[in-house]
């Protein structure tokens, strides 16, 4: 081969410079990809890691609805763990001022013999000690019944209407039995300085727990009622008065024009007033000195009812069927009529008893 072959051979052609150049511009773009595939790993990793981390959502849990507290079937405030104890009390004027009957959260006002009345006052929310305790009467068990087997408290009594006393299925603790909780008060004349220690009888008796009997409460008065800021009826052949003080919202009991206070002081007063007419026989089986017959008041059954609440009346119908059963008081469409909070007495008057109502 000549010296110019030879050098034609070397010596690069024309066509040949576009293929160096393609692959130049491959290999470059071969090294642009290769630089962009791994450049966008990083920016979507940095980009990933710059996404704020998310906050795990809670939904709110509601608030729980607290439980109402249980309330006193007996005056519908809250109710107590106390046991129930029934005690016979004086209400003449030998026995008066009464010691703590203000704390009672029912008080009966019953006739007895002469015209007389006594009280049956049951203790639940409070168990203090009480006086003037007196003898027990034959109705008194009957009258007791609605509130189950519980404690009840009396001087002693007479021979029949001890013995239906202890046929029934309350828990007694009579004095001239040496029941427990007695104690005499030096600064009063027999018979009316006998005096009870609630606590201690009902922790000794093992005195129940309140159940129903039958009355229901309300904060406001129903619309039927009418005004009625007086209460006065008879009782036998006592008077029986309450007058209702504004300010308190209470009715006041009186007796011959003058308020009536404890020993201590404190006002008896109570916020419901029930004057429930019942049927009143004579029970020739139990007599007084003088030989006047007791009277026996029938609890069980149904007749009037008045209730005083608020400085109003409300005119209904009281049933109760059994000796077990609650007392109910209806109005005249037949609804419950709703006591106000706090307690009551109630006064078991005769059929025809009169009432007027201020």
């Amino acid at each position: 081969m000549t010296f110019a072959a030879v050098r034609s051979l070397r010596k690069p052609s024309l066509g040949s410079r576009p293929l160096r150049t393609i692959g130049t511009i491959a290999v470059v773009t071969a090294a642009l990809a290769l630089t962009a595939c791994g450049g966008g790993g990083k920016k979507q990793a940095a980009s990933t890691s710059a996404m704020p981390t998310p906050t795990p959502t809670t939904s709110a849990m509601p608030t729980p609805t607290p439980t109402p507290a249980p309330t006193s079937p007996f005056n519908g405030l809250t109710a107590s763990k106390n046991g129930v104890v029934a005690v016979k009390i004086d209400d003449t004027g030998n026995g008066r001022p009464q010691v703590n009957i203000n704390k009672a959260d029912v008080v009966y006002i019953e006739e007895v013999e002469g015209g007389l009345t006594r009280l049956l006052a049951v203790f639940n929310s409070q168990l203090p000690t009480v006086e003037p305790v007196r003898s027990t009467r034959a109705a008194d068990p009957e009258l007791v019944a609605q509130y189950g087997p519980i404690a009840y408290v009396a001087s002693g009594g007479a021979h029949v209407p001890l013995a239906y006393l202890h046929r029934s299925p309350l828990k007694t603790s009579i004095n001239d039995a040496g029941g427990p909780g007695f104690a005499r008060d030096g600064s009063r004349p027999a018979p009316y300085n006998l005096s009870a220690n609630l606590a201690t009888i009902a922790k000794k008796l093992k005195a129940p727990q309140a159940k129903s009997i039958g009355f229901t409460f309300a904060a406001a008065a129903p619309t039927s009622s009418t005004p009625g800021t007086a209460v006065h009826t008879q009782v036998g052949g006592t008077n029986v008065d309450f007058k209702y003080n504004a300010k308190t919202g209470r009715y006041v009991r009186y007796i011959n024009g003058v308020a009536q206070k404890t020993a201590g002081g404190a006002s008896i007063s109570t916020p419901n007033v029930i004057v429930q007419f019942c049927k009143v026989t004579q029970f020739n089986a139990d007599r007084d000195v003088l030989g006047n017959p007791n009277q026996y008041t029938h609890s069980i059954g149904t007749g009037k009812v008045v209730v005083f609440r608020d400085g109003k009346r409300i005119v209904g119908t009281w049933k109760r069927p059994t000796a077990t059963s609650g007392t109910q008081l209806v109005d005249s469409a037949g609804k419950p009529i709703p006591l106000k909070p706090g307690g009551e007495w109630v006064v078991l008057t005769r059929t025809n008893a009169p009432l007027a109502a201020g």
